[in-house]
């Protein structure tokens, strides 16, 4: 049944009221023209009968009116032809522009993808860029390291890459986030890592004071305590470093920061300079670009952005050390890191930490924990996905309080030989060095064994720095893609303080982690049929989370149990 219309009739009341207000409007109008003296135009009151030759001059009034719309048909018709000459240029504009597009294309030989369109913010293409301005523009590049996790945030090929690049640049390890792991482990890797590169132990301070926003802001957050956040160690044993190394040099450095993303390498150059200079935030990729700062009037520091991961590492390298999309809604990578973070810690101690009862696999802890913050969809079934992603966050945030044990043979890199070691520690004071470090150990405040979770690394993080690796990368996937744009762009949401990468790594490792489904498009090793076997035997005895469950694991847990 189609429907009526809204009726217009008025109660008589408001009809009344209407016409009342009509009257008074015109009573005024009245007033004000009175006022004014203005009058209301006379009518023309025409040719009178009486009038000689009143004939010719109708007929004058009428040709007059004549030319007047001829005048308006001919500018009319002036403007019509103005527009189409416009459109015709502009038509011709775009075919050249076109044809020149074209002609580029067959001559160079590139791809569309390149040509069309440049390259985004956000794509892995331009922090590669961005990358390798920094290494190439820098003297001194500093290597930012979780100290939670040290061995899973270096880089072998961005530490190929400066060795390798010539002339005397050097390459500085900073193991930041030293407050979040016992001092033991702290002293342990700081031993660890200084037989191979110069170690720098620090803390950079948060929450510091942006000096663009205005003071009435800062006033909003006088209740929060700002003793432990704001307190920074190990500046002035970096600072010392390198202030040492430009007076050897005689010369102004530029010192570039580069590292996987949320280590901490924009919260370093803030604690430096001491003020919030370079934008810092819980989000992964928020660096996009190189951003120079001025330390002094020797010494200047390059932000960069994040190392991209390599895509064919393990789930718990691309858990921690990779851009993950967290707005994304239904993503396969939020659960599968979640589940490789929960499998490669202690049992107990993630039970003890979150406080909730035993659990079987990953999926019950997610929903142990949903229920426990009260995070429940429609019905209170358990928000399962939200909370893999708060786990992430807290993990490659300052939340967590974990560490790993460094590993117990020195092994060196094959690009870490004793004569780049002798190059690199060249021109700098490593007693002094050793000295400020045990300093800077003694006054932080570091958490017991007891309270940080014991975790199993999985070893140095392969990244891709290259430029033509990636495009490499991105041809392969566009067969994959339906859209146009998506051929063209490679999403990422990147991010602040940038995270870490670890190194698709040692076989022991390889068999405790969560096996990651393999993506189309991605470079892999063909297997034989017995390392087929095996490997479909492991997938099915594997505790990662898979969409297609049987009915036998979906009745293993009951949702609606209470825990108090």
């Amino acid at each position: 049944a189609e429907l009526r219309k809204a009726s217009k009739r008025l109660t008589c009341h408001k009809r009344y009221k209407i016409q009342k207000k009509i009257r008074e409007h015109h009573r005024k109008v009245r007033k004000e023209a009175k006022k004014r003296g203005h009058k209301k135009p006379k009518k023309d009151p025409g040719v009178p009968s009486a009038a000689p030759f009143k004939e010719e001059l109708l007929r004058e009034a009428e040709q007059r009116k004549q030319r007047l719309e001829e005048l308006k048909q001919k500018q009319k018709l002036n403007r019509q032809k103005e527009h189409e000459k416009k459109r015709k240029l502009e038509a011709k504009k775009n075919a050249a522009k076109i044809t020149e597009k074209v002609e580029g294309k067959e001559s160079s030989g590139k791809s569309k993808a390149k040509t069309k369109k440049p390259l985004d913010k956000n794509s892995k293409k331009s922090f590669c860029r961005e990358l390798e301005k920094v290494i190439e523009a820098s003297d001194v590049v500093l290597e930012v390291l979780d100290a939670r996790d040290p061995m899973g945030c270096r880089c072998p090929q961005l530490e190929q890459a400066v060795m390798c690049s010539g002339g005397e640049k050097k390459l500085l390890l900073v193991l930041n986030k030293i407050d979040l792991v016992p001092k033991d482990n702290l002293e342990k890797w700081l031993n660890y890592l200084n037989k191979e590169l110069p170690t720098v132990a620090f803390k950079s301070a948060t929450m510091m004071k942006d000096k663009t926003m205005p003071d009435q802001f800062t006033k909003r957050h006088a209740r929060v305590d700002l003793s432990r956040t704001t307190e920074c160690f190990g500046s002035k044993c970096l600072l010392k470093l390198l202030q040492d190394y430009v007076r050897n040099q005689n010369k102004a450095i530029q010192i570039g920061v580069v590292g996987f993303p949320n280590v901490g390498k924009s919260s370093i150059i803030n604690s430096l300079k001491g003020a919030r200079v370079c934008n810092v935030g819980l989000t992964r990729g928020v660096t996009k670009s190189m951003q120079i700062v001025h330390i002094d009037k020797q010494t200047k520091m390059l932000d960069s952005p994040s190392i991209i991961v390599d895509p064919s590492s393990n789930a718990l390298t691309l858990a921690l050390r990779s851009i993950i999309d967290t707005e994304q809604s239904g993503s396969p990578e939020v659960l599968e890191g979640a589940d490789a973070i929960v499998n490669h810690c202690s049992k107990q101690q993630v039970m003890m930490h979150y406080s909730i009862p035993d659990f079987r696999n990953t999926e019950e802890f997610l929903t142990l924990l949903a229920q426990k913050r009260g995070m429940l969809k429609k019905g209170g079934v358990p928000d399962t996905e939200n909370v893999a992603k708060l786990l992430l966050c807290d993990w490659t945030g300052a939340r967590i309080r974990y560490h790993s044990q460094p590993p117990g043979s020195q092994r060196l890199p094959p690009y870490l030989t004793d004569d780049k070691i002798a190059e690199m520690r060249d021109c700098f004071n490593l007693k002094k060095l050793e000295e400020e470090n045990t300093a800077t150990v003694q006054a932080l405040k570091s958490p017991s064994p007891a309270s940080s979770i014991i975790f199993q690394s999985a070893g140095m993080a392969n990244g891709t720095i290259e430029e033509n690796k990636v495009i490499e990368e991105a041809s392969q996937w566009k067969d994959l893609e339906t859209s146009k744009e998506e051929e063209e762009e490679e999403d990422f949401t990147e991010s602040d303080d940038d995270q870490d990468d670890e190194e698709e790594d040692f076989e022991e490792e390889s068999e405790v982690q969560v096996t990651r489904k393999a993506k189309p498009g991605k470079q892999q090793p063909h297997p034989t049929n017995s390392e087929r076997q095996m490997a479909e035997s492991e997938h099915s005895h594997s505790l990662s989370i898979s969409l297609d469950k049987t009915a036998d694991e979906d009745d293993a847990y009951d949702f609606n149990t209470d825990y108090v």
